[in-house]
This record gives C-alpha cells, structure tokens and sequence, in this order.
C-alpha cells in the first residue's frame, strides 16, 4: 500500500484537474505543480506549492526547464526501503513524492494539423513530462503514477477507502505510463520518418501506435480471443473511423469482411453497391441510381449474398432501405442513412448500420501482414493500372467492352488470387475465387454466369500460362478479356483469342491478392 503524503502534478490537459486536486488536499495530501497547473489551482483557492519554492531554482527557458531537478527526481526515484537513499534524501533536504500526476504537451494533436511546420512539432515535444512519467512509474512499488484523467477518480476512491493506493492499482497506472510514454515517443519517430519523406520508406526499427477500440466476443472461430485497434494515424478513409448507428457490436469477421467491402467500394466513383462475403465480392455493380445498383448485385449471386456485407456509396433513402431489409444481412455501411431509411432498417435491430463517407480518395499507406515471429509489410495495393492497357489482339474491344473491363478489372483486383471475374453492363455474372489454378477460378465464374456470360467479359488477376482459360471463355461466349500478360507463353493465349474472335487487353500490372 502505498501512503500519499506529496503528490506533483503537472499536466497539459487539465480536465477535472481542480475537483481532483481538491479531493487530494481534503484528504491533506500536500500538491506541488508547476507553471499553468500551479497557476490553475492557486485560483481555484486550492493549497499549492510551486516547483520553484521547493527546488530553489527558477523556471527557465521558456518553461522548458521547470521539474528536471534532483529535489524532483530524487523525490520521486529514492527507494524508501533502502537505508542509503534516505540519508540521501536526509542529507539534501528532499521530501519524498508520493504521486506523479502528469499527462503530456499534445504532440499527436499538433502534427495531425495541416501545414504544421518543424518548429511547431519540435516546441510540442515533452522533455519533463516523459522523465518525471518514467521515473514514477520504474518506481512503482512506492510511487504512483496517473498519465490521463480518467484515473483520477479511481485514485481518489483508493486513497478514500483504503488509506493509501494498493500496489496492484500502482502496477497498472504504471503500464499505463509506459503505454503512454512507449506511444509518445513512436508518434515522435513517425512524425520525423515522414519528414524525411519516402527514400526510406522501410525503418531498422518499425514503430506502430495502435489504440484499443474494443474488445470482441471471439475471434474468427468461438474458442479464439480478440480484440479491435485502430491505428493513431487512420490511412483515411478507414473503417475504424465509421459510426455504428445501429445493431449489435461489431464482430471480428465483420470488421474484417466490412473492411473489404469498403475497400472495393472506394475503386468506383458511379453510384455502387458491393456485397461481400469472407472478404470476396459475392456481387458488385454500378449504374446510375443506388438502387439499381444494389438489386444487381443482389443478383449477381443471390445465394451468397445471404449473411453477408453490403457497402454503399450513396446515401440509404426509405426506398432502398425497404430493398435491404428483404434479405439477411450482417452490415450494412454507407455514406448516411435518411431518418425514414432508419426508420424501416429499425425494424431489424440486430443489423449493424455503418456510416462513413465513401467519397475521400485512399492515400497510399502500408499493409501489414502477420506471420509467427514477424511481420511482413509491403506498399498497399492502391494502384489500379500502369500505362494504359494495350490491345494485344486483332479485335478491338468496343466502346461498352473496354467500360466493363475496367469495371471487371477493379473487381478481380479484390478477389483473393487464382481470381476470375466475369462482368457485362456494370455488373458481375460471376467470380471465381481463391482457386489453386486458374482454368478452376474461371470454371466457376462461367458457371455461376451461365448463359449471361454470352457477350460478357472477362479479368484475371494474372496472366495466362496456358490458352485453357481463353478456350473456356470462348466456349462459354465471352467476347472481351482483360489480363496482366507476361507469361512467356502469351502467344498462345492471344491465338486463341483471335481464333475465337475475342478482343484481349494486357494492363501491364498484376493483382494478386493471397
């Protein structure tokens, strides 16, 4: 347990700072403070003593000198169960400090503003705040130390009931400090690794400044634990950033399907709706009104639909509402919903509605992927094609073609790899995911097509080895194909499609998706 008899506070964010020092001077627990915490007591008519008057030594520079003194420090370090440190702190006339109450000039807040320039970053960087944090907290047995308003009440309630603050509650306000100090210093890192711009865009040390959102029934499976983090600094538009204005929380195979879907969405700007199912488009399509929109994705695969993820990038009115509750969906995310559309979504209270706008451009960001003892990190795949796309065939794809390849090229470029699209007015017939081979991805994108796959299109995330793929579309009716190229065996997959008299365009870039 430890006693308080001395508490030093300083903090930058003085929310609830005066009911919390009050509690602490009822309990006649003597406060030190420093430059505009003192200030803020004393006119709150609340007992304070200044750092100056203890440590016999001004504030300088500015006040960026203020608490770096060994009457603070050595207060706060001495070990009151080691003979030798008493007699130190005996010998130099130093009053042992009990409680560190400090939180940190905002860093984070000040470099998130546009324009914000070097100087301003470096005048926000805490010196004495990060020093007094560290040393309470290495101290903790005897020291306690609160880094956020939201411990003052706990605090309080401790030192209220039990006469002092007990040695777990320490331990915890401790690794909350070093959470806190641990984040600080890596937003620091990351502000300046910005700074230096992309030459280096893979640092020796990696620093990642994740926040708990929050905690999750289960993981992918029942058995597994899990929890959501979002990053300090959201690559925006983020699904981390949406507002759940309805329905149960968030799963994790939800966050992790209704991540896909939006990431789909953001590659079309015409009215779009995606329907996703374990992070695969099940159906997309664009055309001039949401609603249309929405009914062919549905149709595109109404089996998988079911269950799944909807991500729209128009605004949910009364009457696609009503075409939304007539099946079973998990999520459904768009830019706002209108009153009347709540009103009739009201009706499943369990459906999770998600609003975020679509209408932000993503900006290149890194992609993480895990694997046991590392992590394998790469530039996200926000490209869509290198130089135009190159007719490789003696048939040139016709004016609505080339738009349904493009179309279809942005779709295959989110399906998990070997992946098949097959498309025809803005909308998929049929895909093919996550297949060993190639010939089986487009198998099944032409089976689920049927007979609309006649006059409908063709993307591939990757070139062609064999012209089994080109035969089988051709087979099928298919009358446009849309491929990376780069396999040394395109001759034969460009004979085939001139023998067929299907048009092929090569994109120069390739999307595989593991």
């Amino acid at each position: 347990m430890i006693k308080v008899r001395t508490a030093l506070l300083s903090v930058y964010d003085k929310e609830g700072l005066e009911g919390f020092a009050r509690g602490l001077a009822e309990l006649g627990i003597r406060i030190l403070s420093t430059g505009g915490t003192y200030s803020r007591l004393a006119a709150a008519n609340i007992p304070v003593t200044s750092v100056s008057e203890v440590t016999g030594f001004p504030e300088i520079l500015r006040g960026r000198v203020k608490s770096l003194h060994p009457k603070i420090h050595g207060g706060i370090l001495a070990c009151r169960q080691t003979p030798q440190d008493m007699e130190d702190l005996a010998r130099h006339g130093i009053e042992p400090i009990d409680l560190v109450v400090v939180n940190l000039y905002p860093f984070e807040a000040t470099v998130s503003r546009p324009g914000v320039t070097m100087d301003e970053a470096r005048e926000n960087i805490d010196i004495g705040g990060p020093a007094m944090i560290r040393a309470a907290a290495k101290n903790f047995p005897q020291v306690a130390v609160v880094v956020s308003p939201s411990r003052y009440q706990a605090v309080l309630e401790a030192l209220r009931q039990d006469g002092g603050i007990p040695l777990s509650l320490s331990m915890e306000l401790a690794l909350e400090a070093f959470e806190r100090t641990a984040a600080y210093d890596g937003q620091i890192v990351s502000f300046l690794a910005k700074q230096r711009g992309d030459s280096e865009p893979f640092p020796a040390k990696l620093n990642l400044q994740l926040d708990k959102v929050a905690e999750l029934r289960y993981g992918e499976n029942s058995h597994q634990r899990a929890a959501f983090y979002r990053e300090s600094s959201l690559p925006v538009p983020s699904l981390a950033a949406a507002r759940q204005l309805q329905g149960k929380p968030l799963s994790f195979n939800n966050i992790n399907d209704a991540s896909a879907a939006l990431e789909i969405l953001l590659e079309y700007d015409e009215p779009t709706a995606v329907a996703v199912k374990h992070t695969n488009p099940c159906g997309i399509a664009s055309a001039q009104e949401i609603e249309t929109a929405f009914i062919w994705a549905k149709e595109g695969d109404p089996v998988s639909i079911f269950g799944g993820i909807v991500a729209l990038n128009r605004p949910v009115d009364k009457e696609l509402a009503a075409l939304l509750t007539e099946i079973f969906l998990e999520v459904i995310i768009a830019p706002s919903f209108t009153p009347a559309a709540l009103e009739t979504l009201a009706a499943k209270p369990n459906l999770r509605l998600l609003e975020l706008p679509a209408d932000v451009k993503r900006e290149p960001y890194m992609d993480y992927k895990r694997v046991p003892g590392g992590l394998l990190v790469q530039e996200a795949d926000v490209q869509l094609l290198g130089d135009a796309p190159q007719v490789v065939t003696r048939k040139e794809p016709t004016a609505a073609e080339q738009e349904d390849l493009l179309f279809a090229w942005r779709a295959v470029k989110h399906v998990k790899s070997n992946a098949i699209v097959v498309a025809k007015g803005k909308r998929t017939l049929g895909v093919g995911a996550g297949q060993m081979n190639r010939i089986t991805a487009a198998q099944l994108a032409l089976k689920q097509a049927g007979d609309e796959a006649r006059g409908a299109v063709l993307a591939s995330d990757a070139f062609f080895p064999f012209p089994d793929v080109v035969q089988a579309a051709a087979a099928a009716g298919i009358t446009a194909i849309i491929q990376p190229g780069g396999s040394l065996r395109d001759e034969e997959s460009i004979k085939a499609a001139d023998e067929a008299g299907i048009s092929m365009l090569f994109t120069g870039m390739r999307h595989f998706k593991h």
